[in-house]
């Protein structure tokens, strides 16, 4: 039987043109049950039927009060939660959100390539890459590094873009857990392009399986 996934795409600041390449990506990733909303009452609803709950490129306040509660409730007692890209520019006004995910959006330079250094190659997000990945992406800055906090599995080269504002500890990619959930986040994936890619949508599914507990291991 296929795990759920509940993909939330909500956004009531910038929105990516790419979520709708993202969605079909994540449908097409694996043996998922996915159900991509822009609802807030979705997350509402009880959430256990749902391996992961994958917030793509959301921006912006997107929950009822209501709707936090039951997303704090879901991970805390063993839930799945996912975060990609833009899922850092959201709920800033919700102080648990920034503790759940790692860290907050803070600036990024323009779209350009640069090199993302992998630090941990044992987790199924990391585990196919090469030790140097080229790619091409907004190379996001946040407003604290989330390393005391977070498994890192990726940092961003900034000697290999222009732009950068973190310094040479550039965390890009991280896991943790909070309660008896996981916990995924990935920076990447701006472009459209990028949910093409083999390497980026083998990334995507490592960090969701190792979310939704398909994949052993913690944080």
């Amino acid at each position: 039987m296929a795990r759920r996934l509940l993909v939330h795409t909500r956004t009531t600041a910038y929105r990516h043109d790419s979520i709708p390449a993202a969605i079909v990506a994540v449908r097409t990733l694996g043996d998922f049950d996915v159900t991509a909303t822009e609802d807030p009452a979705a997350l509402e609803a009880p959430l256990d039927p749902y391996a992961a709950v994958v917030f793509l490129s959301t921006s912006g306040e997107i929950l009822t009060r209501a709707g936090r509660e039951r997303l704090a409730g879901y991970v805390e007692a063993g839930g799945g939660f996912v975060g990609v890209h833009a899922a850092a520019c959201t709920e800033y006004e919700w102080p648990y959100y920034g503790e759940l995910l790692g860290a907050r959006f803070d600036r990024h330079p323009e779209f350009q390539p640069g090199r993302v250094v992998v630090e941990d190659r044992t987790h199924p997000a990391t585990r196919h890459l090469p030790a140097v990945w080229e790619f091409t992406d907004e190379w996001y800055d946040f407003r604290a590094n989330p390393r005391d906090a977070v498994r890192v599995l990726a940092c961003a080269d900034e000697s290999s873009y222009d732009g950068g504002g973190m310094g040479t500890d550039h965390p890009l990619v991280w896991c943790r857990e909070q309660g008896a959930g996981r916990v995924f986040y990935t920076a990447l994936g701006h472009a459209s392009e990028a949910y093409e890619d083999p390497d980026f949508r083998a990334h995507l599914l490592g960090g969701i399986s190792w979310a939704a507990r398909l994949e052993k291991g913690s944080a």
